[in-house]
This record gives structure tokens, sequence and C-alpha cells, in this order.
């Protein structure tokens, strides 16, 4: 019953991911290609078939020691090898061409999924049984395709095996006379067919009663290679703050205590592998010896001459090997459902997040307005407590917005929810039609590839050399204009300064109407900072600029701000007055000189 249980799991498992690519618009190809694949495979069948006959032929020839049918024998061995061999070359290409054919096409559907509406940001707050996105596309869609299409052609050779050679070990065996009594007998027909049946029975259930663990032991195995590799990863693009901490003991215990589990997980795998490994290779080698038992009687009766001997067993092989196609793929297919039910539990995952709001219980609404406007929004942590309550805001055209408090209060956080990628949020957010919105992290993201790609990321065209090489020259970067098509990992190459600054030539790249900065300045120093929003003013006098910092020297570039009290927002239209020391002081407790006022 729990058998049959799990195989229905798992044809439904394989249904929801197989299904979708064989009605895509790359179905017909496809099938065309399983269709020479299908023939080419009953081909060989067929092959074996003849060669099956051919056994009995060429014993036969050699207990009659015919020395004139030894030549044509042998020639005719060839052809038929031959024929098998390249039915098999070529089975294999085709099978290969439709396994990278879909997978192409997988891959492009999750990586659609994955990048729309933002699902590769919010599946973080998934939890652990999203881990990895990227092992999934990479690895687990090619072993899926590969070992979909190698398994469906090893069942669908096994079922046309079985059913071509059925007969003729039916008709070779004849009947086997089972004495019931003194003067009784039964007669069993087809014995050697009833006895390949009873045997790949027992194999089977052996096999699954030992090898059952396996599927989840790999699933796991998947799991902890990812993290060990996305851990070796981290170290790599975090090599310099490492270095400079001196933190090489501690990540090497981290990726020791990684590995250490993946090993683990592994010597698991391994003792399970070798009680099944004793299983199947006792089953395969007794396969050798069983059928030459039950055909020896009618052999020494002389019933059965020497070529009927070797085609019974020859038939036979075909027969119990067919039978036992679970016996010899199990561990293949553990491996393929710990693969199924990985790629399944992530598309589940996105097919959840798809389509939902990008602010789960917020109405997000288009206006003509020229404004964004935040209705009664309220703000919490992932496990519920809040972090702003009912705040509503109007962010005109031109507006100069500066965003206050105490570290961790929740400023960057209400940048993410104004972006529309933090998930725990409620009220309702008008966004203007035809504008252009732009959001500037701490950490600007530069991209693998040329300089020039990295600067007028995420567009990928639209600009000439001349706009690139003006805007690094205003923003203090003409150093790098001659390295605009170099490729170099632009991260690692350019400081946190330059990269900042990069961010700020993209901004005069973008000319966009809203402009939001979460501490884009803390890399710069305060006079690069000042001449960076200076720009902004004279380049972008109507973009509306929301800023995020703790600086003081931010005052001096808006005209309103934003301080957190707690769960609620003060908002000051104007900027506080002088203080007569000179010194002008904020109510989140930094301070900044009075000259950086603007008058």
């Amino acid at each position: 019953m729990r058998g049959g249980v799990y195989m229905a799991e798992l044809m439904e498992s394989f249904r929801r991911l197989a299904v979708p690519y064989w009605k895509s618009e790359d179905k017909w190809k496809a099938l065309l290609l399983l269709f020479a694949i299908v023939a080419m495979n009953l081909g060989m069948v067929y092959v074996l078939v003849e060669l099956n006959l051919w056994i009995k032929t060429f014993y036969d020839v050699l207990q009659t020691t015919n020395r004139a049918r030894f030549v044509p024998e042998i020639l005719r061995f060839c052809l038929l090898a031959g024929t098998y061999t390249a039915l098999a070359v070529y089975s294999l290409y085709l099978s290969q061409m439709l396994q990278i054919r879909w997978r192409n096409w997988l891959t492009n559907e999750y990586l659609r999924q994955w990048l729309d509406d933002k699902t590769y940001y919010r599946i973080r707050f998934e939890g652990p049984a999203t881990d990895n996105p990227d092992q999934r596309i990479s690895e687990d869609i090619n072993t899926y395709t590969e070992q979909t299409i190698s398994l469906a052609m090893n069942l669908l050779s096994s079922l046309v095996t079985l059913v071509s050679f059925l007969g003729i070990l039916w008709v070779l065996s004849g009947s086997l006379a089972i004495p019931l009594g003194v003067h009784t007998t039964f007669e069993l027909p087809g014995y050697m067919v009833w006895a390949a049946l009873l045997y790949s029975i027992f194999g089977t259930w052996l096999t699954l009663r030992v090898g059952n663990p396996l599927v989840r032991l790999n699933f796991d195995q998947q799991r902890f290679e990812a993290d060990f590799r996305f851990s070796l990863v981290r170290v790599r693009e975090n090599s310099e703050p490492i270095a400079l901490y001196g933190g090489e003991e501690q990540e090497q215990t981290h990726l020791r205590n990684r590995f250490k589990t993946l090993l683990g997980n592994f010597w698991k795998i391994m003792r399970r592998q070798k009680r099944l490994s004793w299983v199947t290779n006792s089953y395969r080698q007794a396969a050798i010896i069983f059928p030459l038992l039950m055909a020896a009687p009618p052999f020494f009766s002389g019933h059965m001459p020497l070529g009927g001997l070797m085609q019974t067993v020859d038939a036979f092989a075909a027969v119990q090997g067919a039978l036992s196609y679970l016996v010899s793929s199990y561990t293949t297919i553990a491996k393929w459902r710990a693969v199924i039910d990985r790629l399944l539990g992530f598309s589940r995952t996105m097919d959840r997040l798809e389509g939902s709001e990008l602010l789960p219980g917020v109405q997000r609404l288009s206006t003509l307005d020229k404004a964004i406007k935040l209705h009664s929004v309220s703000i919490y942590h992932p496990d519920g407590s809040p972090l702003l309550r009912n705040l509503d805001l109007s962010i005109q055209q031109g507006t100069r917005l500066l965003i206050t408090g105490p570290s961790g209060c929740g400023k960057s956080t209400l940048i993410r929810a104004l972006a529309g990628i933090w998930p725990f949020c409620r009220g309702k957010v008008t966004l203007p039609e035809s504008s252009t919105i732009l959001f500037l992290p701490q950490k600007p993201y530069l991209p693998l590839g040329t300089l020039s790609n990295a600067l007028s990321y995420p567009r990928l065209n639209g600009y000439t050399p001349q706009d690139f090489e003006q805007v690094l020259e205003l923003c203090r970067l003409g150093y790098l204009a001659s390295s605009l098509q170099s490729e170099e990992e632009w991260s690692h190459a350019l400081s946190p300064g330059e990269q900042q600054r990069l961010a700020f030539a993209r901004i005069l790249l973008v000319k966009p109407d809203f402009l939001f900065l979460d501490e884009a300045t803390a890399s710069v120093d305060e006079e690069t900072e000042a001449a960076l929003y200076e720009l902004l003013r004279k380049y972008l006098p109507n973009t509306a600029v929301v800023s995020v910092g703790h600086r003081g020297t931010l005052l001096a570039w808006h005209s309103e701000r934003l301080v957190f009290r707690g769960h609620s927002l003060l908002q000051l239209k104007e900027p506080p007055g002088l203080i007569p020391s000179g010194l002008a002081e904020l109510s989140d407790g930094f301070t900044v000189p009075s000259s950086h006022w603007k008058p």
C-alpha cells in the first residue's frame, strides 16, 4: 500500500514538472526528437531479438561442428552488432539533444519566475525549504532532464524487451511436471517465465526495503553540497573584509563544519549504498546461474539442444532484466526523486509568490498625479512586531526629504517598503504612472562585465561613450573613462567611495523623477558628498530626492525631514534654527556645524 502511494506521489510530482514543457512552443521539435529516440530503442530491441535467434543457430552449428555455416553466422553477428551499435550511438546523441532543449526551456522558465515580481528577494522570507535557488536552477534542472530521459528510455526498452522475449521464453521453457503425490503431477506451462517473475519480485521487494532511505539522504546531500559551495563563494566575495579582520580561523572553522555535515551525510549514503550493492550485485550474479539451473533438467534429459539451452538462458536474462528494472535503476531513481522534490518545492514557492501583491495587504495603485503618496502605511518586522504605524506621506516632484533616526529604527526598511520589496506591510500606496523611480542602496550593485555596463545598469544600451565620459567627469571619476570597455570584477576593483560615486553617475544618466538614497554617500568624505548633492541640485532640479542618513551635513541639501519617534515619524518642514554655539543639534542625537546650513 505504501509502495503504491509512493509511486502515485512520484508520478504526480513528475507530471507537474514535465507536462508544461510538452505543451510549450518547443513541443513539436521535442516530440519529433522523442519519436526518433523511441524508434531507435525499438530498433535496438528488435536487434536483440534477432541476436537471440542467432544464439540458437550459432550454438547448434558449434554442437554439430558445421564448418560451412560458421563463417556466415559470424558475418551475420557482425551485421547485427554493427546495427545495434549505430542505433545506440544515435539514440544517445538524440537523447542529449532533447535533454539540452528541455533544460534550456526549464532554465528560462525558472529564471523568469525567480526574477519576476522580485521573487529572488522575497523568497528569502520563505525559510529553509527554498535553500540555494542558484543550485536548483543550475544543477538540479540538468540532473532532472538527464535522468528523466535516461530512466524513461530504459523503462520503454524494458517494457518492449519484456513483451518481445516473453513469448520466446514461454515457448522455449515448455512445461514443468510438479509431482503432487504418488500418481499425480501438475504441469506448469512456461515455467521459466514464472521463475523469472518470482525471482524479479523478490529482488524488487528487497531493493525497495533496503534502498528507500536513499531518497531523503540524496535530497539532503544536494542541500549540503550547495550550502558548502555557497560558503566558499561568500569567502571569495568578502575576501577583503575577512583579511582586514583576520577572520581566517573563524572562516576555516565555519567551512570545516559545513563540510563535516556534508561528509557525515555522505557516509550515511555510502553505508546505505553498500547494503544496496550487496543486494543488487548478489541478485545480478545469481541471475547468471539461476536460468541454467532451471533449464538444466530438459537439457540433460536430451529434450533441449545446446543452442536451445543458450537461447533459453539469453531469453530468461532478457525477461528477468526487464522485470528487474526497479532493481537496476533504484539508485538513479532515488537521486531523481530527490531532485524532483527540490525542483517542485522551489516551483511551488515561486508559484505562491508569483502574481501576489508585492506588498501583501498593501494596495498599490497608479495615479496621474506627479506624486508618491502613502496612506495609513504600517510596516512590521518579519516576526510581526511593529516598526512603523499609520504613516501618511506625500512626496511631490522637486521635494528634498531627509529621513533620520537611530540605527535599527526602520529607515532602510521604509525605503524597501516604498520600493515594493518588503512584504510585511499594510496600507495603500499610489504611484505616478509615467514617472521614473530609482532606488540606490548603500552598497551599489555592479554587475559583471564592462565598466560601461556597470554604469548603465539596469539598462543595456541607450547611452553614448560621450554620455559615460561626461557623467564620470562630473562625479570625479574621469580617470576611469579609458576603462569603459574593460571587463573586470568592478565591485572589487573600485573602492566603496568610488562605487558610490559611480552610482551617482548612474543617476545622472537615468535622470529619474523620484530618487531614493539609502545612505548612498556613507563611504565618501563630506566634501565629495556636498559635490554629489550639488550635482543633483544643478542637473536634476525637478527630481524628488529622499535620503536616508546619519550625517548632519545632509541637512543642508534637504528642505524637509522625517524623524523616527518610536513607531511613528515626525515630519519637519523647515530645518531647525541655528544654535548660538554655532552647532545645530538634531533630535536624533548628532550635530552639524552651522556653516553647513544654506542660507
